[in-house]
């Protein structure tokens, strides 16, 4: 699917190619009643956009453009922050890493430097659950945490942008798990986890979902932390208006390999157990899989993909009153729609033979199908791996 739009679009990124093709795929998971009925669903987009190959030699119609396209890549003044420099970009913003001339009136900064991170985003633009509003909103509440990225301003700029400035911190949890001398050592792992769950803690007792945890959302200030949770462009908050209602959810959001099972099959009604399971596929990769995922959603972020590793990981579950793994899931709308495939599953001992037996057990009780069954935040933070 993914190849098919790419030749019929050549100018699009190759992102906007998976992004069409993870939900053609997933419209049709949703569409189907049984796994011939999907199949022949895929066959015909595949088959349409195939017929819609144009014929001859056609200009470039698409020129790339930024979320605030009238700025230079380096040197700009934004607001009062001087020497802008392109840094990255996000689904709907571009970060800029700028210098603070006022750093001195900013004491709430974990970092001692001038260096701030801008986020420019364009409300106007976003599309849900992505909301930099809402954001700021969401991080004002929860400042009172040592591990939640602290937001220093938020202005308005020219053109409908909206602007929200954070301390730069250069390194994320990925630059830890990707560096050549991983697995990690016990006395990095333990404080790095710590940071993440008190963080964890703090957002669930103010009723705020994260929504999108994995490791390049982790910032640290440096390689030994502390962690700093980023990026709540996506998060929910029981007490924002401009967050969904409780039981109708938006169920686009999380990141591949770190989406929990829920999610996968419907349930619009999930609630903070979302972050712990994703935080459990973290703290997978730090105590012994390192730049490895948990579990693997193929080279398109597939749901299908992800559903099946999840099932020949841990065994398919069952949804049983008595005995069953996962009985919550008989009130999913998607679940039942196929019938999968019975795997067996593996021992924690086989699926993380690198981890302590400590870190095993704590991994093993956040990566758990019945979501009240997950260990909270709070919990997580009395684990004997923890202490």
């Amino acid at each position: 699917m993914q190849v098919t739009y790419k030749s019929v679009n050549p100018d699009y990124p190759s992102s906007e190619a998976t992004k069409h093709a993870k939900s053609t795929e997933e419209n049709a998971r949703k569409s189907a009643l049984t796994l011939q009925e999907y199949h022949e669903l895929c066959a015909k987009e595949v088959d349409f956009l195939l017929k819609s190959l144009p014929t001859g030699n056609l200009e470039d119609r698409h020129v790339h453009e930024h979320v605030a396209p009238n700025l230079p890549t380096h040197g700009v003044q934004i607001g009062r922050y001087i020497n802008a420099q392109h840094y990255n970009d996000g689904l709907f913003s571009e970060v800029f890493k700028a210098i603070d001339p006022d750093a001195d009136n900013a004491p709430n900064s974990p970092t001692p430097t001038k260096l701030v991170a801008l986020k420019i985003t364009t409300p106007e633009m976003m599309q849900p659950p992505h909301d930099s509003r809402r954001e700021a909103r969401i991080l004002a509440s929860a400042a009172k945490s040592a591990h939640i990225i602290p937001l220093l301003h938020t202005f308005e700029q020219a053109g409908g942008h909206f602007v929200l400035v954070f301390p730069f911190l250069p390194l994320s949890l990925i630059d830890l798990l990707t560096h050549p001398n991983t697995p990690l050592p016990r006395s990095t792992t333990q404080p790095l986890l710590r940071d993440l769950f008190s963080g964890l803690a703090h957002l669930h007792r103010n009723g705020i979902i994260h929504r999108d945890i994995k490791p390049s959302n982790l910032l640290l200030a440096s390689p030994r932390g502390p962690v700093y949770l980023s990026d709540f462009g996506i998060a929910w908050s029981s007490a924002d208006p401009g967050s969904e209602p409780p039981e109708a959810k938006i169920l686009d959001v999380g990141t591949t390999c770190y989406r929990p099972p829920e999610l996968l099959f419907g349930h619009r009604g999930y609630g903070t157990a979302l972050d712990l399971w994703a935080a459990g596929c973290v703290a997978a990769q730090v105590v012994a899989l390192g730049r490895e995922t948990l579990f693997d959603a193929g080279d398109l972020g597939s749901e299908l993909a992800l559903i099946r590793s999840v099932f020949e990981t841990l065994g398919t579950p069952t949804d049983e009153d008595e005995g069953g793994v996962w009985p919550e899931a008989r009130e999913f709308p998607d679940w039942g729609k196929m019938d999968f495939t019975r795997y067996p599953g593996r021992e924690w001992r086989e699926i993380l033979p690198e981890a302590e037996p400590d870190a095993r057990d704590l991994v093993a009780r956040l990566v758990v199908f019945e979501s009240g069954r997950r260990l909270r935040a709070d919990e997580a933070l009395r684990h004997p791996y923890l202490n």
